[in-house]
């Protein structure tokens, strides 16, 4: 295969890194590493792994090693991430159970993202996947009947942005509450990503729906190619900062996709390059076995190089470094195809919350807000120039 990724641009310890993280990793082929590696950088090892979120998989392998190449105190460090991510992901899983009960309820239908439910389907255990909160979609209609059971189970909202306007139903995708006492975050969705990009209706989404076994009672998730799809446009979206969404990807494919029925998929919501990227950054990064047509893209091989310089400094986009913004921005736009861009284009002269927070107007003369639209944004360019 083609390196269309240049390896050259990584650390030895990144390296290192990925020779663990990848599935059924050779126990030889990571002391020999380890030896041409010499001196490592063993502090930025373990900085590199947990930013990554790979230390479940990389601390299981590690321990497979024979020779004692790897500190005491890498191993300790390895060992308390591993065994702290296995308690939050059993908090996590007993959550997640209790909401989902409650939703079935109420009849609100509900959909599992990632998670708990992403580590049962593609690693077979807990203990493997790191996960932060708990993503749930449902349909539109059901937010508000959601959001209120939420808040009557203690959760809080994250954030006080007034939603007067109705633009925060298409320009995001998600809101976000944390419970006082428990912390733990649920991610309340009712598209699988923001900006009204072409994707399935929610309808169509649990049409396919799969079943979890992680408890007795339904707990559905995303069919086969569904997911593939969410995750692909999640890890593009967020420049696969974290190796842990490719390891993802990885281990959808080592289960044997149906590619014909994940080309069609892909096609029907313009994904394909963003499809070809995750697989060519899988294949070059976690020796995924991927056949060459499925990434033969030269604009999935473009995405792919533009996302090495989110993956290889250990970069955040929560907020995006100041120095990254323009070109974080032209890498988003470079995803979309010509129609989505045509869209985004279009959707800039839609209203918004700040427009209300610059110039109130009462509820009956919110209509004026289109045509008052570029005016507004002018006036936050010449009075602050970072905002939009």
């Amino acid at each position: 295969m083609n390196k269309n990724v240049k390896l050259d641009q990584f650390s030895k310890e990144f390296m290192l890194m990925l020779s663990f993280a990848c599935a059924g990793s050779d126990a030889e082929l990571q002391e020999r590493l380890i030896r041409q590696s010499q001196p490592v950088d063993w502090k930025q090892f373990i900085q590199l792994v947990i930013h990554h979120r790979v230390y479940p998989t990389v601390y299981l392998e590690a321990k497979k090693m024979k020779s004692d190449l790897i500190p005491a105190e890498v191993m300790d460090a390895l060992q308390f991430e591993y065994t702290r991510n296995t308690f939050k992901m059993l908090q996590l899983t007993a959550e997640m159970k209790k909401i989902c009960t409650l939703f079935h309820e109420q009849d609100i239908r509900t959909l599992m993202l990632k998670g708990p439910v992403l580590a049962e389907i593609l690693y077979g255990d807990l203990s493997l996947r790191t996960c932060k909160d708990l993503d749930i979609l449902v349909s539109l209609e059901d937010v508000e009947k959601a959001e209120q059971l939420l808040i009557q189970s203690g959760f809080e909202l994250d954030s006080d942005e007034i939603r007067v306007l109705s633009d925060w139903k298409w320009r995001v995708h998600h809101i976000s509450y944390t419970h006082p006492e428990s912390r733990v975050q649920v991610e309340l969705h009712w598209r699988l990503n923001p900006d009204k990009g072409k994707e399935p209706t929610f309808n169509e989404l649990w049409e396919r729906r799969c079943v979890s076994s992680l408890s007795e009672s339904s707990i559905c998730t995303l069919g086969t190619e569904d997911l593939f799809f969410f995750l692909v446009s999640h890890g593009a979206r967020h420049a696969w900062f974290r190796l842990r969404w490719l390891a993802d990807i990885d281990r959808m494919v080592r289960k044997e996709l149906d590619w014909n029925r994940l080309v069609k998929t892909l096609e029907r919501y313009d994904s394909l390059p963003i499809g070809g990227q995750a697989l060519l950054l899988a294949a070059e990064l976690l020796r995924t076995p991927v056949q060459a047509e499925w990434i033969a893209s030269r604009h999935s091989c473009r995405l792919a190089q533009s996302a090495v310089v989110f993956m290889k400094d250990m970069i955040t986009l929560s907020p995006v470094p100041k120095e990254l913004d323009i070109y974080y921005r032209k890498y988003l736009f470079s995803l979309r195809s010509m129609p989505q861009k045509w869209y985004l284009i279009v959707s800039l002269m839609y209203p918004n919350n700040r427009d209300l927070e610059t110039l109130p107007l009462p509820r009956q003369l919110h209509l004026l807000y289109f045509p008052l639209r570029p005016f507004l944004w002018c006036w936050r360019r010449m009075k602050q120039p970072t905002s939009s």
